[in-house]
């Protein structure tokens, strides 16, 4: 089950990324936080739903337990959200999509777990291959950094290329081995009560974040922008599957969800007509024969 989970978050996630990409790219003032106001209303609503179709049994306590995995993730995507608007500069750093890996190796050292040989070769690969692609892309992307440099202030430049990616993977890094150890190691919370607890935090994000633009007199529109509002579907579909993969096998989960960026690439060159060169393909490649590693170890 974990691994139908798994790799329906794959998928989820990375056509969201798609439509995220789409949707932000415009110079609107607060995009990102117009983003996450629409994310959080759409998981307000699946998680009224989910509970009207499976109550489940939640309490106060229960989101204040769960509150430091919700923070993490909120934040990570919203500075995510930010980084969308200048994706050849910061959404391709190395730093931010190995962030999957990076977790797995954390769950695997701290408890002690053990794997055959073949976990550890699909890790490798996944990890070569993102990191490798991420390279490739801020190579390609050169002209465009060197002219954003002209453009803008050291300090802008520094946040967007560096330290944006930097804090997006140590928030969302931190986050996946919280969950992995509040729904697999530990137990800690049962995955509905997670999920719950989890949109309906996203949800009173999305209304205090409202009122903020509000009070700041910043318009607020764009809403009906199709784009964003599928990019919020998927991202909620995947956050309901992806705490079901979790709960039973985190360790395996996590570098599969986060090498969703693959997917992502990919649809961008059939729907957004970008190209990739050979050598991304190649590696996009080895990212996928990891991630079937790790699958067919299930079966």
């Amino acid at each position: 089950m974990w691994l139908v989970c798994t790799i329906a978050t794959f998928l989820s996630w990375g056509i969201a990324d798609l439509f995220y990409k789409i949707g932000n790219q415009s110079s609107e003032e607060a995009n990102h936080l117009k983003t996450g106001i629409l994310v959080g209303l759409i998981m307000g609503i699946h998680a009224t739903l989910f509970l009207l179709v499976k109550p489940t049994s939640i309490t106060i306590m229960d989101v204040i337990k769960y509150l430091p995995v919700s923070l993490l993730y909120i934040s990570s995507m919203v500075i995510g959200y930010r980084g969308l608007k200048y994706l050849e500069l910061s959404i391709s750093s190395p730093i931010q999509n190995t962030s999957g890996v990076i977790t797995a190796l954390l769950l695997l050292v701290i408890f002690k777990e053990h794997y055959d040989w073949p976990f550890y070769i699909a890790v490798v690969l996944i990890f070569i291959g993102i990191f490798a692609l991420s390279v490739l892309e801020l190579k390609e992307n050169k002209k465009e950094r060197i002219e954003f440099k002209k453009n803008n202030t050291f300090k802008k430049v520094l946040q967007l290329t560096i330290l944006f990616p930097l804090i997006y993977c140590l928030l969302d890094g931190a986050g996946t081995f919280l969950d992995g150890i509040f729904l697999d190691k530990l137990k800690l919370i049962n995955e509905d009560t997670a999920l719950v607890a989890y949109e309906y935090t996203f949800l009173i994000y999305g209304i205090l974040t409202f009122f903020y633009l509000k009070l700041k007199k910043i318009p607020i529109k764009g809403f009906q922008q199709k784009p964003k509002l599928l990019a919020a579907i998927f991202e909620t579909a995947g956050q309901f599957f992806y705490v079901y993969a979790m709960s039973d096998n985190a360790t395996i989960s996590a570098p599969i969800v986060g090498s969703y960026c693959v997917l992502s690439m990919l649809l961008s060159r059939i729907f957004l007509k970008e190209k990739l060169t050979k050598k991304e393909y190649i590696f996009i490649s080895l990212v996928l024969v990891g991630i079937i590693i790790l699958a067919i170890m299930d079966i």
